[in-house]
């Protein structure tokens, strides 16, 4: 690279990633192969439009491309093209939950979705994200007592609010979701059911996890997390006479986005063929091992695990209440002077600011890509905990 202050960061970063214990639990690692379609000649292509429908000379390798990334999605999450479409074209998560309520909400409209506090994601309607500021959400979050999704609150909620859509989905909660509940709450309010997997994709494609496409009129997720691909993002949406399909993929673009970003559609085709591997399946059942044992670990010794546990490839700890007193800001720096990332994180009924909340988040795809094992949670756990009882 001829732009030697640039090339002295990049070095500067991969050594940091390498020395470093990495639990955040929206990272991951990917491929060579990933990086490769990520610095392809395909970044210098551009072309508006959809496969066949470009507005652009030129693109019929792209077109091809698109195709297959289409193609791989479905078949990763064992979905057929007359029930399924899929938009690749989304740069991120945000975007596309942003192009759904675009699509399909009216302005100013109620759309339900999980409090950020409790594990929900800024774009569920949070009110400092233009999610919130264009639509109006109607929240829900979890029991005091158990920190887990209470159901029959959330049909009483939906009932009377009446939202047009409801967002099933997490960016911190540490447990499955009850789909077939969900749906007939969508059901008897008359909502669509959106659910946003960006956080599980890769555990719904490992068979870890339980799908939610026999649910879901929409599902969402971002592609750099479980999933282990770039940093991306997907739209599914049912086929039926409500043209779904239509509506969103006119929503993207022209509504949203310009040309596509082509080595980004390679770079997640890439993810997905690798995503269909026996060896990816080994790695989701590892990430769920291997986060259970980091939490009973961390339990043992003495922390309090939110929500009781985990089923999933995150959790969050408690670290300010039960005699603790570390600020999650406190703790996340702590850890990070110590060589161990993670975030400092809101949890359910927080008493402190959410930029220094009582928790932090952990999750273990990052790490399990590198090779962790269950014993090696244990070790991190017993670090963890030494850091923080200084």
């Amino acid at each position: 690279m001829k732009d030697k202050q640039i090339q002295k960061l990049i070095k500067e970063e991969e050594k940091r990633q390498k020395r470093v214990i990495n639990l955040v639990a929206s990272e991951n690692y990917v491929s060579k192969d990933v990086l490769t379609a990520l610095g392809s000649a395909l970044t210098n292509k551009y072309g508006e439009g959809y496969p066949g429908k470009r507005y652009y000379r030129g693109t019929k390798v792209v077109d091809k491309i698109e195709t297959l990334a289409q193609e791989r999605a479905r078949m990763l999450f064992g979905l057929t093209p007359e029930e399924w479409s899929v938009n690749v074209q989304p740069l991120s998560g945000s975007p596309a939950n942003f192009a759904v309520y675009a699509a399909l909400v009216p302005l100013h409209e109620k759309i339900m979705g999980m409090l950020l506090s409790h594990g929900g994601h800024l774009t569920h309607g949070q009110k400092v994200s233009m999610t919130g500021k264009f639509w109006t959400q109607v929240p829900y979050g979890v029991s005091a007592s158990t920190e887990r999704l209470d159901y029959d609150e959330i049909e009483k909620i939906a009932i009377a609010e009446k939202p047009k859509l409801i967002i099933a989905g997490f960016t911190a909660y540490a447990h499955s979701i009850d789909f077939k509940r969900f749906r007939k709450i969508a059901d008897a309010c008359g909502a669509l059911l959106m659910v946003d997997m960006s956080h599980f994709a890769g555990l719904v494609a490992g068979g870890v996890y339980p799908s939610p496409f026999p649910y879901a009129d929409i599902v969402t997720t971002t592609t750099h997390k479980t999933l282990r691909g770039p940093r991306s993002a997907l739209i599914f949406s049912k086929r039926d006479d409500r043209e779904l399909d239509k509506k969103i993929d006119k929503t993207i673009l022209p509504g949203l986005q310009g040309g596509p970003h082509f080595n980004q559609i390679a770079a997640v085709a890439v993810a997905l063929k690798e995503a269909m591997s026996p060896a990816f399946k080994k790695y989701a059942r590892q990430v769920v091992k291997n986060c259970k044992v980091l939490a009973d670990e961390l339990a043992r010794l003495g922390w309090r695990v939110v929500e009781g546990g985990t089923e999933t490839h995150l959790l969050r700890i408690d670290t300010w209440q039960g005699g603790k007193g570390i600020g999650g800001k406190d703790a996340a720096n702590m850890l990070e002077d110590a060589g161990i990332i993670v975030n400092e994180n809101t949890i359910p009924f927080d008493t402190r600011k959410p930029l220094d909340p009582s928790g932090i988040r952990l999750g273990t795809a990052a790490e399990t890509t590198r090779g962790a094992k269950e014993k090696d949670m244990k070790k991190i756990a017993a670090k963890i905990d030494k850091v923080l009882k200084k």
